[in-house]
């Protein structure tokens, strides 16, 4: 059997690199090119393909015998066999059933009668005289359809080879037969197609034996004729007698060399043509490509090695057998925590930012400045409700008297229960603080993943800690809200100024436009002018009313101080429709020269939505039948009306609630972050500064406790492990770089 002493030059060097690779237990190989026979039928690609493994195994007969690409892996091996993905396992030892196999596989998809598949064969050969790298064997091209073969035979096969040929690390033989027009080769065609350049094109002759009597491929050979930037190759396979009469490879291949140093036309370049030439023109091809792989390789290693020898010096650092090594690491790892808590808690521009989500002190601050407020915003107390209490509550402690100044009790009784409701929002907010504590323990804890038994002791004092603070932050908050409710006792100047500040806040900010709209004034009581269209804008101060929208010309504008409007339905006209009807009480100023005013929308749903705005800036919509005339509303004076002792008594103590808790809630707001920083975060922070080494160091089994984890001894030994590979194949990339000479 003939061997391939082209490719075994490389062998030895690259079958060390990946051994070393192996050993690195990542898959690291370099990218060889594959090599593609592309031809027309019985152009002579299987022998030429053949010539390469050194071995005959590939089908052989007339038409179209390769029928699906066969991907064939070549393995360098001791043994010499070959194995089909489709039927793993199984080992091939004598070549001629591989040829067997190979057929039958084609035809189970293909049928007999010369159909064609897309659908691969995969054979792996192992060899000692072969270097690892892919050779491809696609069905040959072809114009006319036999047997079983669709219409469209020459497309579908010409798209099946462009698929394997586009690779830009394949190898293209564009195989073409001397005794043929080489100006029609259509594997020069294709090969053009997908490498304009000529890059990875080697033109190969074959049958040179069989041309006409009296011509030659000279020219073509001498690269004259359809010149290709790598040239051509000529080769003399075995004829099909040669191979019925089982002629090998190594005699065919001394046929060739004598054809080719005999033949006139072709002896003065016998050393530049033949299956050896080409073999190790490929040599070439796979030894650059392996050369200019190798400084890109390197760099990838030393920089593996880089961080791998950072991970070999904290391993030499620590003797797993050295007491004092592990209480130094221990120390070590406590004093980590410590900082990474703190980090973490209180920020530091020095770690890495998180720009994903919130965590640590951030998500707790927003705990304390957006949680606990929205919280404590949902205890709204309405109005209606309050005076309600406040009612029933100076009617009961009066009893049967009718009072004549508003009682302290009412206010007391009122305000402590509304007092109570702030519990529940300070719970909540103390627990989501634990809870995100226990987060960032865990988080800090990662570190100690190296020591499982040291971890697991340190986050159990951690959370037994974190409990015992909760406990006690949770009375001490019973307790501030007891404090709270056991002496109603804040100044009355307190609340003055508060409400001074209020109406101050509101002079400043509370100006602001409720609605705008298009809506006709009536002037039913007097209709001088008669009905007329203005641009009305509410706001939570005034009325106002313009000619146009754009709010040049300003009709009118009333305080919404002392207003008064009913909801009324339109007397005259037709159809008949609602009506506002505003009015302002006795002795103040008319609107202008009518006694009273009326308008309304075109847009009967627009009605709906002016009633919400007037209820919004605090004037009640009338919408019963009780006042009929809107004189009934217009004498009535507000001087006149009789003073409602009860009445004033529960606005004075509404106000005073309303006050009195809006200053309750700001002093939650402020309290309670310093109360659960202080017992509960700082607290654990100091904790494990001071008092952790202490517990760790009671703990059982001592001994056990900076045992390293399965895992991590596992790692450890395969840090040392690729390590120790990745000097191995620098220092077989050094050998290469000397010793690999390109020929």
């Amino acid at each position: 059997m003939a061997g391939n002493p082209g490719l075994e030059r490389l062998i030895p060097i690259v079958n060390k690199l990946q051994d070393a690779f192996t050993q690195l237990d990542v898959t690291v190989q370099f990218d060889l090119p594959q090599i593609a026979v592309v031809g027309v039928q019985s152009a002579g690609k299987s022998s030429v393909l053949e010539n390469f493994v050194g071995r005959d195994f590939l089908p052989r007969g007339v038409g179209i015998v390769t029928r699906r690409p066969l991907i064939l892996q070549l393995n360098h091996s001791e043994l010499e066999y070959g194995e089909f993905l489709h039927k793993k396992g199984k080992k091939f030892e004598n070549f001629d059933e591989i040829r067997k196999e190979i057929e039958a596989e084609t035809n189970r998809l293909t049928g007999k009668n010369k159909g064609i598949s897309k659908i691969p064969i995969n054979l792996s050969i192992y060899s000692p005289h072969v270097l690892n790298f892919t050779i491809i064997d696609l069905p040959g091209l072809t114009k006319v359809p036999i047997g079983d073969q669709p219409t469209d035979i020459e497309t579908q096969i010409r798209d099946m080879v462009l698929e394997f040929v586009k690779n830009d690390n394949c190898i293209i033989l564009a195989i073409s037969p001397a005794n043929s027009d080489l100006a029609n080769s259509d594997a020069l065609k294709i090969a053009k197609e997908v490498d304009p350049k000529g890059d990875r094109t080697i033109g190969v002759l074959t049958k040179l034996d069989l041309m006409d009597e009296g011509t030659d491929a000279r020219d073509i050979l001498e690269n004259k004729l359809l010149p290709l930037r790598r040239g051509y190759i000529g080769v003399v396979n075995r004829s099909q007698k040669d191979i019925d009469g089982r002629k090998d490879i190594k005699a065919a291949l001394q046929a060739e060399k004598q054809f080719f140093q005999t033949n006139p036309a072709y002896r003065h370049m016998a050393d530049k043509l033949g299956t050896p030439h080409l073999q190790k023109v490929l040599n070439q091809q796979l030894t650059k490509h392996i050369r200019n792989t190798l400084p890109s390789l390197r760099e990838k290693i030393q920089k593996q090695k880089a961080n791998l020898d950072k991970e070999m010096d904290t391993i030499n650092r620590l003797n797993p057998n050295d007491p004092l090594a592990k209480a130094k690491i221990m120390q070590q790892m406590i004093q980590q925590l410590r900082d990474d808590f703190g980090t973490i808690v209180e920020g530091s521009i020095a770690t890495e930012i998180n720009t994903i989500e919130l965590s640590g002190g951030a998500k707790i601050n927003r705990i304390f400045h957006e949680s606990l407020q929205s919280e404590i915003a949902k205890i709204i107390i309405e109005e209606e409700a309050l005076r309600n209490e406040i009612t029933l509550a100076i009617q009961n402690i009066h009893a049967i008297r009718n009072g004549l100044f508003p009682p302290d009790k009412a206010f007391e009784t009122v305000v402590t229960k509304h007092i109570r409701k702030l519990k529940e929002p300070s719970l909540k907010c103390k627990e989501l603080v634990v809870t995100e504590l226990e987060e960032i323990i865990q988080l800090c804890l990662e570190k100690m993943n190296r020591y499982p038994r040291l971890r697991e002791e340190t986050e159990r004092i951690l959370m037994e800690q974190i409990l015992r603070r909760d406990e006690v932050c949770e009375e001490y908050i019973n307790t501030f809200m007891a404090c709270e409710l056991s002496l109603i006792n804040i100044p009355q100047d307190d609340i003055i100024r508060h409400k001074a500040q209020e109406v101050k806040e509101d002079t400043v900010f509370a100006y602001k436009i409720i609605r705008k709209g298009l809506m006709t004034i009536q002037n039913v009581g007097n209709s001088k002018d008669g009905p007329r269209d203005y641009w009305f804008v509410l706001t939570n101060k005034y009325l106002s009313w313009y000619k146009d929208r754009n709010e040049r010309y300003k009709k009118a504008t009333l305080p919404l101080d002392g207003l008064k409007l009913k909801l009324v339905e339109q007397v005259f006209g037709e159809p008949r429709k609602k009506v506002f009807r505003l009015v302002k009480l006795k002795n103040r100023k008319k609107f202008q020269d009518h006694k009273q005013l009326e308008f309304c929308s075109k847009n009967p749903n627009d009605m709906s939505l002016w009633t919400s705005s007037f209820l919004e800036v605090g004037i009640l919509v009338d919408q019963s039948d009780s006042l009929s005339d809107i004189s009934d509303l217009e004498n009535v004076d507000e001087d006149t009306q009789p003073k409602d002792s009860l009445g004033n008594q529960v606005e004075k103590i509404l106000n005073l609630v309303d006050s009195y808790m809006k200053i309750e809630m700001k002093t939650f707001r402020d309290h309670l972050p310093k109360i659960i920083m202080n017992l509960i975060v700082m607290n654990v922070k100091t904790f494990i500064s001071v008092e952790l080494p202490a517990h760790l160091n009671t703990c059982e089994n001592q001994s056990s406790l900076m045992d390293e984890g399965e895992e991590e001894t596992a790692k450890r030994e395969e840090v040392m492990k690729m390590h120790r590979a990745c000097k191995e194949a620098l220092k077989i990339i050094g050998d290469v770089a000397k010793s690999t000479i390109v020929t």
